[in-house]
């Protein structure tokens, strides 16, 4: 008898936080009806980036092969290093657009045959339909922020080095009359760079104390130590000290020393398309780093940070747009609302690139050179889902 008022007791304790645990339960609101269209968004999403990333290839290839063969690349490295890499990166750029195609193509199916019809005679409101079209959104949206702020960027460094090697046989390995602030009070300036060798030639450090030099070093090579297990160490050769104490100077000189500056040699060395092998936390890093030395050379690893989170929200909107201009049922075939659709698609990714070009080389804030398609294409998918059929 104990025992059974103890567990009826236990379940009365433990009931408020089942009832929360059954209302925040993404399940509960996931129907058959959902769980139906969510596989056939899914489905059409993978099938249409196999479709056309396939294509790609198939072009990419026809275009680099006399390349790879010239400059003697390796099948191995071709397949790994490059087209392993080319995917994700490829597909993750234009989700997007995949988004928007799969969204018209299995939605112009469901209403020609009238299953849509079916649902919101039913009483299902159009509001209520779009449910599954969100949830597959948020999904494609979740893996494509991991992916591109984590986990292509490193593949991007694989890529962008064997296109360098064997396609393109360029790349920036060296820098001149370099100057940075690498400290409070304390520049740097290396007069020739070689990032192959991370030497540098005709070096000077100089710190300032209120305005004031107080000390100045010199070297003929300063060399980054690479095996180091903390970061910023250098070795300088054949330096020369100088430190000023008012109208005294105390000069140390010697062959090597080791020393440590707060720079590195991808502070130096400057490469198109840098901003894209960089995760989002190495970026915020980057940035916050450059700003304190007073660079202005970080506007395009800005607009690549905000361009990031900006662009998983292109999911949503273009899901809205997709479904509600297929949703109704045409005579005349989806032909003309296909082209709609496609020309809209395509002058979102337009509109992408011509805002942070802008960012780039005018004087455009960063973060609204990323949002501004958003905001616009956000009042377009606000007019296409006050027209659609309810």
């Amino acid at each position: 008898m104990k025992l059974r008022k103890t567990a009826r007791a236990i379940k009365r304790l433990f009931r408020p936080f089942a009832r929360l645990m059954a209302f925040v339960n993404p399940f509960r609101y996931i129907k058959k009806i959902d769980r139906y269209i969510i596989g056939k968004f899914i489905g059409t999403y993978i099938y249409s980036i196999i479709l056309i990333i396939s294509i790609s290839i198939v072009f990419d290839v026809n275009e680099n092969l006399a390349k790879f063969t010239t400059n003697h690349a390796p099948l191995r490295a071709i397949v790994f290093d490059y087209y392993a890499n080319f995917v994700p990166y490829f597909a993750n750029l234009f989700s997007p657009l995949f988004v928007f195609i799969a969204v018209i193509f299995f939605t112009s199916k469901l209403a020609g045959n009238s299953e849509i019809i079916a649902m919101l005679a039913c009483g299902m409101s159009f509001k209520r339909l779009l449910r599954p079209y969100m949830i597959s959104a948020a999904l494609i949206s979740i893996l494509n922020f991991t992916l591109g702020a984590y986990v292509i960027p490193k593949g991007t460094v694989i890529r962008h080095d064997f296109e360098s090697l064997y396609k393109n046989n360029k790349k920036n390995t060296s820098a001149s009359n370099v100057q940075l602030q690498v400290g409070k009070g304390v520049i740097a300036y290396i007069q020739q760079y070689d990032d192959v060798s991370k030497t540098g030639y005709g070096f000077s450090l100089d710190k300032f104390e209120n305005k004031k030099l107080v000390s100045h070093m010199t070297a003929n090579v300063i060399k980054y130590d690479t095996i180091s297990d903390s970061r910023y160490q250098w070795r300088a050769v054949n330096y020369k000290i100088r430190t000023l104490k008012g109208m005294r100077e105390q000069i140390k000189s010697g062959t090597e020393i080791d020393t440590m500056i707060m720079m590195e040699p991808m502070d130096l060395v400057f490469s198109k398309g840098q901003q894209e092998t960089f995760t989002s936390p190495e970026l915020l890093r980057y940035i916050s780093k450059q700003k304190d030395r007073g660079s202005s050379n970080v506007v395009q690893y800005e607009v690549e940070y905000h361009k990031r989170i900006a662009s998983c929200f292109a999911s949503f909107i273009l899901t809205v747009i997709g479904a509600s201009l297929s949703a109704r049922k045409r005579k005349g075939g989806m032909g003309l609302y296909l082209g709609i659709g496609m020309a809209l698609s395509f002058s979102y990714i337009l509109l992408q690139t011509v805002s942070s070009t802008f960012a780039i080389n005018a004087d455009t804030p960063p973060v609204l050179a990323a949002w501004i398609p958003n905001l616009l294409y956000f009042a377009i998918a606000y007019y296409c889902f006050k027209k659609a059929p309810n």
